[in-house]
């Protein structure tokens, strides 16, 4: 939420449409396949309305409503009911869409409203209200050009998603799960420090001229939202302590790698899908003891 304030205030009534319309169309398509597909769920669970949050947070201000609907589709039908329904999806339903409309609709994702823009746009005047976003400068290699200060980072006076600003507000509704206990540390901590450490290596032995800092990275793009809000899904993400810090370096790791050396600006969203992929593994691989058991002894096993 206070993430979601914030790009209300930067970016004004066009990422109030776009965010309601993401709620309203994935509770939709949740009534519609539960009543349908009869998947386990209701609409009271919550579960619909902040997987339409997320993916409002994962479109740009300025997207099409027709591509926020279809984005609402691949999440809920798609990514989530197709699957088995609440709790048997191995996806992050959010994260499948905004890829499957990155992929699909390159341009309508990447075109970004510059901050302070408070009502909503025509297509006219779209080009004169939009630029690329700091990542975006990055993996152009203009990185001169890139006026974005730390503090902007921080606080958000920057282009990008509607859950990419503010890195502030992000942490600040990070810091109330953790102290409510609704996720564990070890998943964003672990994230961001790898994906800090892979860019500072990078930009220490590289140079300043070619790579952009690690703090740069820490703040920018989708890191912390995807480190707190979406990395740390239960459903998607390991059960135990050692298989979560192991996911959250696979996640850190792939997001560095695509930063500096992939196609795509940003590495987020692909990281953490690819790692939801590898979390049946790590989960075989990294069992916890099961208490009140005697083991067997490795002869009788092997017999």
């Amino acid at each position: 939420l206070p993430g979601v304030a914030v790009s209300f205030w930067y970016f004004g009534l066009e990422a109030v449409r776009t965010m309601t319309l993401s709620v309203v169309a994935c509770l939709a398509f949740e009534a519609a396949a539960l009543r349908v597909l009869k998947t386990p769920g209701t609409l009271k669970d919550g579960s619909a309305l902040v997987t339409g949050i997320l993916l409002g947070m994962n479109l740009p201000p300025t997207a099409p409503w027709w591509l926020i609907v279809v984005g609402a589709l691949i999440a809920m039908v798609v990514a989530k009911h197709l699957f088995g329904g609440l709790g048997t999806n191995i996806f992050n339903p959010a994260l499948v869409a905004r890829v499957f409309l990155l992929v699909s609709w390159p341009t309508l994702m990447t075109t970004w409203l510059k901050p302070g823009v408070r009502g909503l746009v025509s297509a006219d005047d779209l080009a004169a209200v939009t630029g690329a976003t700091p990542l975006g400068l990055l993996k152009e290699g203009r990185l001169a050009e890139m006026a974005a200060s730390s503090t902007d980072l921080f606080l958000g006076n920057v282009g990008g998603s509607i859950g990419e600003i503010s890195a502030a507000a992000l942490l600040l509704g990070g810091i109330v799960l953790l102290v409510r206990r609704v996720i564990t540390w070890e998943i964003p901590v672990v994230f961001m420090a790898t994906t800090f450490v892979v860019t500072g290596l990078a930009w220490w032995i590289g140079g300043p001229d070619k790579y952009a800092t690690p703090w740069f990275h820490l703040l920018s793009g989708g890191l912390v939202l995807g480190a707190f809000f979406m990395a740390t899904d239960m459903v998607t993400s390991p059960l135990s302590f050692r298989g979560r810090v192991v996911f959250a370096f696979g996640c850190g790791l792939l997001t560095g790698l695509i930063r500096l050396f992939g196609g795509y600006p940003e590495g987020v969203s692909f990281a953490i899908l690819l790692m939801n992929a590898a979390t049946p593994l790590i989960d075989h691989l990294m069992k916890e003891r099961t208490f009140g058991t005697v083991p067997r002894p490795k002869a009788e096993v092997a017999r």
